[in-house]
Formats: C-alpha cells, structure tokens, sequence
C-alpha cells in the first residue's frame, strides 16, 4: 500500500499578474521539474498554518493565505501526493531559493512552457484556463 503524502503548495501572484514558479533542484525527489513552491502538512497542523510556515522555510518571505485554489491527488511510483493549492500573497519580504534551483516570475498564459511536476500540472492548467 502507497503511503499518501499531503502537501499544500502556495500560487504567489505578484502586482504584474506573474505567478511565482519554482524550480526543484537536482538533490529533491522529482529532480529539476517545476512546482510551486510549498510542502508538507505536519500532523495536527492545518494547511494554511502549513503553507505559510513552509515558504519561510524555503524562501524566506511572510505569505498570507487568500482562498484555496486547487486540491487533486497524483499517484507516484512510489507514493500517493493529495497537493492542495492555496492562493497567497506576500506580507513581508523578497522570495529568495533556498532548496530551489531557481525561483522565476511567469505570466499566466507562459506557464505551459515550463516542465512541471505532475501532480502540479492541474492547478497550472486551472490558472491558465483562468484570464
């Protein structure tokens, strides 16, 4: 039996409508693939406490969370992932990659050119589709 992994994971949207994309680095499971950015849910933590406490960790800024935008579940090799999308915006603080390769900026209708993570592919098509 696959053990199923919750992670929330935060659309950060900034004041020229780019939505924050995150790069996973070459060390991360799903190597060098695109997410955004977020992580797991602890046990007895819920998912907004969650996601803000996360993009602290991984890129040192203050998110506050808007509304919940997408939840799908994405069956892995080896384990199942449910990723919940929240909407953010940032508080406090610049972006900056600490566990990333590389954090970029891309409009909506750009976001099909990067390769993403599978279980991520759902919310950026529901961004796209959004305009």
């Amino acid at each position: 039996m696959k053990k199923t992994v919750k992670v929330v994971a935060a659309i950060i949207e900034n004041d020229n409508n780019e939505i924050l994309c995150a790069l996973r680095s070459p060390e991360m499971s799903i190597p060098n693939m695109w997410e955004f950015p977020g992580g797991k849910v602890e046990k007895d933590e819920d998912i907004y406490s969650a996601l803000v406490r996360e993009i602290k960790e991984e890129l040192n800024c203050t998110v506050e969370t808007v509304d919940l935008f997408n939840d799908n579940t994405h069956e892995y090799d080896t384990f199942i992932i449910n990723l919940i999308s929240i909407k953010c915006r940032i508080v406090a603080g610049t972006p900056t990659p600490s566990e990333h390769s590389t954090l970029i900026w891309l409009k909506r209708e750009n976001l099909d050119s990067l390769k993403w993570a599978p279980a991520d592919i759902p919310a950026v098509e529901q961004l796209i589709s959004e305009k």
